[in-house]
């Protein structure tokens, strides 16, 4: 249906991808860059070089450096969480078999608890990681010596076996 087809009642709505003006907007919401969009080199701070995307990749232990801290992270939150269950647990004195509640708090507890053990596995492979990369290890099976292929390390960054090794 053409435009001038359109009801006069009938607004035409903006597509998701146009952004409102600052006029539009309310004084507290800051109006953040949209992520598909890069600066223009106008825009760049002078001490920043345009480098092409393609061409530079970051070293492994940047990655794993930067997922370390991501971990960390996720830990430092989920041991808070754990803290503030048990804590909230204690205040109250309900008994988790015949309490309604009781096997809710009973699951985010055991939720938090596992997802808290999972995250301190992963800071520990993380930082094994970090020394093969020191060592000169790192993307080495340790099972046939060979090297272990890129995609397999960008999908499992710790990975210390090549696929043929790891099946």
């Amino acid at each position: 249906m053409e435009p001038s087809e359109l009801p006069a009642a009938v607004e035409r709505q903006p597509s998701a991808a146009v952004e409102p003006e600052p006029s539009e907007l309310p004084a507290a919401v800051e109006r953040q860059p949209s992520a598909a969009v890069e600066p223009g080199p106008s825009e760049l701070p002078a001490a920043v070089e345009r480098q092409p995307s393609a061409a530079v990749e970051p070293e492994p232990s940047e990655l794993l450096a930067a997922e370390r801290e991501i971990t960390r992270e996720r830990e430092i939150a989920l041991s808070r969480d754990l803290e503030a269950i048990v804590e909230a647990a204690r205040l109250v004195s309900t008994d988790d078999e015949h309490d309604p509640e009781g096997s809710t708090i009973a699951f985010e507890r055991s939720q938090t608890a596992t997802l808290l053990e999972d995250a301190r596995k992963r800071l520990t492979e993380l930082d094994e990681a970090l020394a093969r990369v020191k060592t000169g290890e790192y993307g080495v099976c340790r099972v046939c010596g060979q090297p272990i292929a890129a995609e397999r390390l960008a999908a499992r960054p710790t990975a210390t076996t090549c696929i043929n090794c790891a099946t």
